[in-house]
């Protein structure tokens, strides 16, 4: 192919081609960098300076919960989410089916059966 022949459309559709792939991937780069950084902040941390800010010193207390709510909220959980489920017989079964002869599927008719003279 000879450089002379390609006019200036197929050159700026090359050129602009080339620059939306590159701002493409440099776009992916800079979410794919930016993303880890936003999901390891701290919010809770964030949450309880500014809460410790507007109530002039004070902290916020968290709250603590004994072992028996932890474990009965836990039991009702479990037992919630087991009855989304319907209880099955976790027995597979395969029928055979028996299927009637039919000359149409048969592939013995699609061969001719000509008798060359000798």
């Amino acid at each position: 192919m000879n450089l002379l022949f390609v006019d200036s459309q197929t050159w700026t559709i090359t050129m602009l081609g080339y620059a939306i792939v590159f701002v493409a991937l440099c776009f992916l780069i800079l979410i794919f960098t930016l993303v880890p950084k936003i999901l390891s902040l701290d919010f809770k941390r964030l949450l309880r300076s500014r809460e410790g800010n507007k109530n002039t010193g004070s902290k916020v207390k968290d709250v603590v919960m004994s072992g028996e709510t932890n474990a009965a909220i836990a039991m009702a959980l479990c037992l919630y989410f087991n009855d989304l489920h319907d209880e099955e017989s976790n027995v597979i079964t395969i029928k055979q089916v028996k299927r009637t002869y039919s000359p149409w599927s048969s592939k013995v008719y699609g061969f001719t059966n000509i008798n060359f003279p000798r």
